[in-house]
């Protein structure tokens, strides 16, 4: 069903969120490299960079959601094959290194907002992302980030079932392969989420 986008994204009332751009899983610093070479590939970083852009001249919330351990891993779980993976690489995106931060081009801004975590692959449960949007007044949610194989799509299912709106930036997200993160858009978050390039959700913002 057609939305009009520029009521669902007012600025008051949304917060754009991105997920995991990390220099240690899509930068510099990335030690697997398909989703960072997909991510590069797709240009997913200058195009994530330009919905920030676009949002801060808005004056709409920036919120970053990220992963960082501790050195022990103590409090992460891995109870998953990509978390028991992770778990065999203990000084890789380490609370406070060079891994765990942003990638350079999109900050964080003075008037962004950090949401860590240290367990799972969604930033809802169990961390306080929840309640720093709701402080906030935020409604609706647009992301941007990786992978839509998991953190992507887990954010946008834990968004819906906490009473969000979701908006995709569809050129600013990326999964491995680039085909099966385009279908996933096509055939399963197209039902959970607004579909939306980032010119149209900064052309909206105008």
């Amino acid at each position: 069903m057609a939305i009009d986008l520029a009521e669902a994204i007012r600025p008051a009332t949304t917060a754009v969120l991105t997920m995991e751009m990390q220099r240690g899983i899509i930068g510099d610093l990335a030690r697997l490299g398909a989703p960072a070479e997909e991510a590069a590939a797709a240009g997913t970083i200058p195009a994530a960079a330009r919905l920030l852009d676009a949002a801060r001249s808005a004056d709409v919330a920036v919120v970053h959601c990220t992963a960082a351990f501790r050195p022990d891993r103590r409090g992460s779980n891995a109870n998953a094959p990509m978390l028991a993976y992770a778990a065999r690489d203990p000084e890789h995106l380490v609370i406070g290194t060079p891994s765990a931060e942003l990638v350079a081009e999109l900050g964080p801004a003075p008037s962004d907002l950090i949401a860590d975590r240290v367990h799972g692959i969604s930033p809802f449960i169990g961390t306080s992302l929840d309640p720093l949007l709701r402080s906030l007044g935020i409604e609706t949610i647009v992301v941007a980030g990786v992978s839509v194989n998991m953190g992507v799509f887990a954010l946008a299912s834990e968004a819906v079932n906490f009473g969000y709106r979701v908006v995709i930036a569809t050129d600013a997200v990326a999964g491995v392969p680039a085909e099966y993160a385009q279908a996933v858009l096509d055939n399963s978050l197209r039902y959970l989420a607004t579909l939306r390039t980032v010119d149209e959700i900064a052309a909206a913002w105008r």
